[in-house]
């Protein structure tokens, strides 16, 4: 049997026996309901509204704490001694690195072919809003983190919602019970993701799109071999890296999101140049298009829709997944760490997302109307076409920047689902071996399988954490409400020039 003819069987046996599952929890899970001529998912109505109730509660912390969250990334408030395994930066580029990729390069284009150009407003505003539910999750991720003997650290959802309720209501309560399976349900989630949609998802798109733009049909790129050998190359770098724990993790991307970020930037901004003069009107399109009930698909309602299920779904506040990354930081106060993950939106959605947007409404390519009208591919495509117009080479450079971030992406959620199998299974050598192995093979297949039903069940897995995690934080929030007045606090004798005290430690050990 052939190479082909093998992963054709493997697809085609998982996806008969997945595709029903995954109807099933996606019919339910991205429910939606008909709002004028558009239809919303709640799933994204949930995470909507907690953005808007958590940017009210704290007070429009994203616009008043900006500027100090900045200083917090810079160092600024460094504390000596500070248990954890990265610093700031290090914490926020490996949280980036699985945010940034195809749904800022794909997901924006997306938008627009459904939305209109006023989806780009709605982008920008969600993101603004996950700010602060990014901020309210890292800070429950710090604090109730698990940092074990060997110095690492172990966070996120499954660590947060039970020591969070058993902090709040009491051990053995009916919440602490809850916070318990919670957590199990949690780590189960992340784990299906982190090995198909975080890991084989990425290594497929990331083929795909460099044998789309240098194999061609019947080239070596295109074929099996190639195929295979481009996944086991893949998997040999997310190995030896995954190996490494957090701190090769952060290394890497530290070096990887902020280079390929501003390359990715760059070429919006020459694209624009060229086309200044129509950078006037594309602005005032996006604005008229995003607030006109009589506008493109849906008018106000349907670009609303189109950019809010886009960002929710490229900057993933309020999933539970950034907080596992930014436990390991190495602080004394969980919520310095809250206000660096609100950055992780601002550059994830707001200004790579917007870039985006602006590339493609000034352009305005022809696959953009042909996906309007069912004759194009849409997505990556469209973007690439864009940047074509005025770097005809650009879409070579795409490449690199699609292979890097899905690099980067499957690196993040190896290490999310390292943490999610340890707390199921635990932390022994072994144990994390298998794990470690799983992934890697994982990663080899994603080049060869497409496997269309399970990237549809881990879509769905990963948003029913979002369920979970947010009544959790609601739950919680008045935990972080304390946690950032302590921060400020602290800030403000730092600034005033005292000299670093001696913090008590034990909250952040808690386990």
């Amino acid at each position: 049997m052939s190479l082909e003819s093998l992963t054709n069987s493997i697809e085609e046996s998982v996806n008969s026996v997945v595709t029903p599952v995954a109807d099933f929890l996606s019919k339910w899970v991205f429910y939606a309901v008909p709002v004028g001529d558009a239809e919303l998912p709640l799933i994204v109505a949930w995470l909507v509204i907690a953005g808007l109730l958590f940017t009210g509660l704290f007070g429009f912390i994203q616009i008043r704490k900006f500027k100090l969250a900045f200083k917090v990334v810079r160092g600024k408030y460094d504390e000596k001694g500070a248990v954890g395994e990265v610093n700031h930066f290090g914490a926020l580029t490996a949280a980036v690195s699985a945010t940034v990729g195809l749904g800022n390069i794909a997901g924006v284009a997306v938008a627009i072919t459904i939305g209109g150009a006023g989806a780009a407003f709605w982008m920008a505003v969600c993101g603004l809003l996950g700010m602060a539910t990014k901020f309210v999750e890292v800070t429950l991720g710090v604090k109730y983190r698990k940092v074990h003997a060997d110095g690492t650290v172990s966070g996120g959802p499954m660590q947060y919602l039970p020591a969070g309720l058993a902090d709040r209501f009491g051990t053995g309560s009916l919440g602490h019970k809850l916070g318990k399976v919670l957590g199990v349900c949690a780590a189960i989630f992340v784990l299906f993701f982190g090995l198909f949609g975080g890991n084989l998802l990425q290594v497929n798109q990331a083929y795909s799109q460099l044998a789309n733009t240098t194999g061609g049909e019947n080239g070596f790129i295109d074929s099996s071999a190639g195929a295979l050998i481009f996944g086991i190359v893949v998997a040999l770098l997310i190995g030896v890296v995954l190996i490494g724990g957090m701190k090769s993790i952060a290394n890497v991307t530290s070096k990887l999101v902020p280079g390929m970020a501003i390359i990715y930037i760059v070429g919006c901004l020459a694209v624009l140049a060229v086309n200044a003069g129509a950078l006037p009107g594309a602005v005032v399109d996006i604005f008229s298009y995003a607030f006109n009930p009589e506008s493109f698909v849906g008018g106000l309602i349907g670009a609303l829709i189109a950019g809010f299920q886009r960002a929710a779904f490229s900057n993933e506040a309020g999933l539970g997944t950034a907080p596992i990354a930014h436990s390991a930081v190495k602080t004394k106060h969980p919520a310095s760490e809250g206000l660096v993950a609100l950055l992780e939106p601002f550059i994830d959605t707001v200004v790579i997302c917007t870039m985006t947007a602006l590339t493609v409404v000034v352009v305005s390519p022809p696959s953009l109307e042909a996906a309007r009208t069912g004759d194009g591919p849409g997505g990556v495509v469209i973007t690439s076409d864009a940047f074509e117009t005025v770097l005809p080479w650009f879409p070579y450079v795409l490449t690199v920047a699609v292979i890097l971030f899905a690099l980067s992406t499957a690196l993040t959620y190896g290490y999310y689902g390292e943490k999610a199998w340890s707390h199921l299974f635990g932390r022994s050598k072994s144990s994390l071996t298998l794990f470690r192995v799983l992934y890697t093979v994982c990663a080899a297949g994603g080049s060869l399988l497409t496997l269309t039903a399970l990237f549809s069940l881990a879509d769905a897995v990963l948003f029913i954490l979002a369920v979970f995690n947010i009544i959790g934080l609601y739950l919680l929030f008045p935990v972080v409400r304390k946690e950032l007045h302590k921060f400020l606090e602290y800030a403000g004798r730092r600034d005033a020039g005292e000299p670093e005290p001696e913090e008590d430690e034990k909250d952040l050990l808690k386990v």
